[in-house]
């Protein structure tokens, strides 16, 4: 059997997004728990020229939304780049795994050819679908959360790779 686009896309989308929300869910107790101002982690950066977490985490989700919609053919929402507590980044994490969830593979699936063109830093580039999922959305995505999961790492959060990759019978 073959790996679909939509079997390489959305699931994979969905799975870590989900396994984001619940990391941010270990943020916030931590964050509690040791009496740290929210505001602290959410606006820690690896570097002072990375982006802090939010904005991790709302790149995460843009990409995600994006890559769904661009191998779907259709308009992806737009959120509003508002968030500024750990409840605010969960719901639009769930905002974007509700707009993943609208998306059937029949929409994705034979996309491998599909004209993709976007803008990247002011430039228009045109991909095939295939080549756009596996060699620019996907480690986009995976680099925006492994950032987000390594902020909170280096933040003494307690979490592990289990956290990151999720229980293996998640689906």
């Amino acid at each position: 059997m073959t790996l679909s686009m939509y079997q390489a896309s959305v699931p994979a989308l969905h799975r870590a997004l989900s396994n984001l929300s619940a990391i941010l869910d270990k943020a916030a107790t931590h964050a509690s728990q040791d009496k740290i101002e929210p505001s602290v982690l959410l606006n820690t950066r690896l570097f002072p020229d990375m982006y802090p977490l939010v904005q991790q985490v709302q790149i995460a989700s843009d990409i995600a939304k994006a890559a769904g919609a661009r191998l779907a053919a259709v308009e992806p929402p737009k959120f509003p780049d508002t968030e500024t507590s750990f409840d605010e980044l969960k719901a639009r994490i769930a905002k974007t795994v509700d707009f993943l969830k609208t998306l059937k593979p029949a929409q994705i699936d034979g996309s491998e050819d599909r004209d993709i063109t976007i803008p990247i830093r002011g430039e228009t580039h045109t991909f095939k679908g295939q080549p756009y999922l596996v060699h620019f959305a996907l480690p986009n995505f995976y680099f925006h959360v492994t950032t987000a999961y390594a902020i909170l790492r280096h933040c003494g959060v307690g979490i592990g790779k289990r956290d990151f990759l999720g229980p293996p019978s998640q689906s």
